[in-house]
């Protein structure tokens, strides 16, 4: 049994394994354009883009780890083409807590997601949030309750299903 905690260890970094252990994520969404995608969901949430870094992909670039194709310009500034992230605005470290990933795939969407995303508004009007989020973009899908629990399922600008409550 030593030999399997071991090499357990050594599959987690060397860390020891304990499976009451946490452990941070990060949720990916499949996008036509990643880079519109997180603009619009950091304008949604509040959060913010994560920056890019120019000198860094250049250097990747110059290193031969990448090609001018892995890159793209966004807003004037030179970005990886296959994704942009958003994190909360009190996760600006260097490992965000609060992520979302949006990913470059060929397809479109085609049916509905099995996971989507709540926006809880707090103490804002959840009718006027809907109404904004329309107003750039967002379709609304469903009025739904239960008991005193009220939300609305609405649409990104690419389909993706979300609920405001």
């Amino acid at each position: 049994m030593l030999w399997l905690r071991s090499s357990i260890r050594d599959l987690v970094g060397g860390a020891s394994y304990d499976r009451g252990m946490a452990f941070d994520f990060q949720v990916v969404v499949d996008s036509a354009d990643p880079h519109a995608q997180a603009d619009w969901w950091a304008e949604t949430l509040g959060w913010a883009v994560e920056p890019t870094d120019e000198a860094f992909i250049r250097r990747m670039i110059d290193g031969g780890y990448a090609t001018e194709a892995d890159t793209t310009r966004h807003n004037g500034a030179l970005v990886w083409r296959e994704g942009c992230a958003i994190r909360h605005p009190e996760d600006q470290g260097p490992a965000p807590q609060r992520r979302v990933l949006f990913q470059l795939v060929p397809e479109g969407k085609t049916v509905k997601n099995r996971v989507h995303l709540d926006i809880r508004v707090r103490g804002d009007d959840a009718g006027a949030v809907v109404e904004r989020l329309t107003g750039r973009g967002a379709t609304v899908l469903h009025e739904g309750q239960q008991g005193p629990h009220h939300w609305v399922t609405m649409s990104d600008p690419e389909g993706n299903e979300f609920c405001v409550s």
